[in-house]
């Protein structure tokens, strides 16, 4: 089961959100908070894999939540997976950077929330959405970057190419197809890079890429 903590400032919010993710045999929604300051006690408390969270509340903003709850996570989880009505909102912008793995629309689909909230349990991020495709790209532009040759001078040919990859969207299934190599063989490859690069998850290595130029969009 996929442990999964709600936060929204709107009580039919977090309640729509309940019972769309419970239909699912494999989420439990284990705890919810409508304030940043009640959800870092809520995730404490119930532990977990991933927090749905809303940037803006009015009894305490998601941004200093994300940041604190990254910072006292063990290993990669809980993941925060921004739940947001705009897609390119400086709001985001300040998720991204406080640690978020990833991003996703309050109108989405039922099917693809459930879905990303599936792929950051499994430490993927969200690197295959548009809007975080966008929001990347834009968080980007807005940040003075790096020469791309000297940024990833600690990368090696095969890392930059996968790190490249990546922020295209890509799985690691679809990586090694491009690139005819074993899944194995990516996963470490990538795990090198994000050890090179000091990038937190997925998500962070695809702003990096797009940041220093080694993805399009920078």
């Amino acid at each position: 089961m996929i442990r999964v903590a709600l936060v929204d400032d709107q009580a039919v919010v977090r309640a729509g959100f309940r019972v769309l993710l419970e239909e699912a045999a494999d989420l439990d929604v284990v705890g919810e908070a409508s304030s940043g300051p009640e959800a870092v006690t809520m995730v404490r408390r119930t532990r977990p894999d991933v927090v749905c969270m809303d940037v803006r509340m009015p009894g305490g903003d998601g941004l200093t939540a994300t940041r604190q709850i990254v910072a006292e996570r063990d290993g990669d989880l809980p993941a925060v997976l921004v739940v947001t009505t705009f897609d390119l909102d400086d709001y985001v912008f300040g998720a991204l950077e406080a640690g978020a793995s990833g991003f996703i629309l309050k109108d989405c689909d039922p099917a693809e929330l459930a879905k990303a909230i599936r792929r950051l349990a499994r430490g993927e991020g969200m690197v295959d959405q548009s809007v975080t495709r966008r929001v990347i790209a834009e968080f980007a532009r807005r940040r003075r970057a790096p020469d791309p040759a000297e940024a990833a001078g600690p990368l090696t040919p095969r890392e930059r190419d996968i790190v490249r990859l990546l922020a295209e969207g890509m799985s690691n299934a679809e990586i090694a197809a491009a690139l005819h190599v074993e899944q194995s063989t990516v996963k470490s490859h990538l795990g090198r890079a994000m050890t090179k690069l000091g990038t937190r998850d997925r998500l962070q290595t695809v702003v990096w890429a797009y940041r220093t130029g080694v993805a399009g969009g920078a």
